[in-house]
């Protein structure tokens, strides 16, 4: 993509690493868990792995350390410029987060609406979210509670060299599906997805959660229909790569040698690419609004 001198997002900030903040969540164990959980799954996981518990009787807050809600206790060391400005990898990333920004801006006031960009945070190696602990092993998610985005910028090498999707439009694919994820908790689908999964069995979560994350796909598709202008030749080819190769089947084959559909949380491969291509020719929050309904 080619952002050139295009503006970064203010919206930004960037945590110091090496610990955990304070009133954090259930001790190594569950950290432990959360990590092995983000990695395959990312968020919606955990939401499945807090649902389970729920039916358990056990406390899914106790978890994610969710009890305390709100920003992260964690050392912030730069907000702004200062930390988009450490490396290219960051400051492409704020870029993004700017572009997405501007897009959601003009979309939601189009609706009669106002958009409230989320932050950005980046954490290197381990970091503290309103949802509990952040660790490089979970690859970027986004945190209802605190509305933030969290992003180890070394994920990215993973992704390039372990799953075979590099590219900067790769790269900005990821961050704005978990924009997407912002999106549906403004616009309350997070909400009435929650609900649904609370009186849901674990497969019918799993189902539930897969719609969400497939919207959140083609909101990004929506997104990148508005920056036409930046990409470059393959650029799209390096999203739906991407999306490829981080379906819940490609993942479980590569991971277990056998596919079970019952616990997939994103979406096969074909699903993703499919999302991402419906909201790139569709353009508006409309073309992906079939994901949701009814819940």
């Amino acid at each position: 993509m080619r952002f050139g001198g295009r503006r970064e997002s203010d919206n930004v900030e960037s945590q110091s690493g090496g610990g955990f903040g304070g009133g954090g969540g259930g001790g190594g164990g569950a950290a432990m868990l959360l990590g092995l959980v983000f990695s395959r799954f990312g968020i919606g996981g955990v939401v499945v792995v807090g649902l389970l518990m729920f039916f358990l009787g056990g406390n899914p807050l106790g978890l994610v350390g969710g009890e305390q809600g709100g920003a992260p206790s964690t050392n912030v060391e730069a907000r702004g410029s200062t930390a988009c400005s450490s490396d290219p990898t960051r400051h492409f990333s704020c870029q993004v987060l700017a572009s997405t920004e501007d897009r959601w801006t003009a979309l939601f006031r189009a609706q009669g609406s106002n958009y409230t960009p989320p932050t950005l945070v980046f954490y290197p190696g381990n970091g503290q979210s309103g949802c509990g602990a952040a660790q490089s092993a979970m690859g970027p998610f986004y945190c209802p509670s605190d509305r933030r985005v969290y992003l180890d910028t070394s994920f990215f090498d993973e992704l390039s060299q372990h799953y075979g999707a590099p590219g900067d439009f790769a790269q900005a694919y990821v961050i704005a599906h978990e924009v997407g994820h912002h999106v549906q908790t403004l616009s309350g689908i997070e909400d009435r997805v929650r609900r649904a999964q609370a009186g849901a069995s674990e497969a019918q979560a799993n189902a539930i959660q897969v719609r969400m994350e497939l919207q959140a796909d083609c909101y990004a598709g929506v997104w990148a229909s508005g920056e036409q202008s930046a990409m470059e030749a393959g650029d799209f080819e390096e999203g739906m790569r991407a999306a490829q190769s981080i379906g819940d089947d490609t993942l479980q084959r590569a991971g277990q040698g056998r596919v079970v559909p019952e616990s997939f949380t994103h979406g096969t491969s074909a699903q993703r690419q499919e999302a991402l291509a419906r909201g790139y020719r569709g353009g508006t929050p409309q073309a992906c609004a079939s994901y949701t309904e009814g819940l």
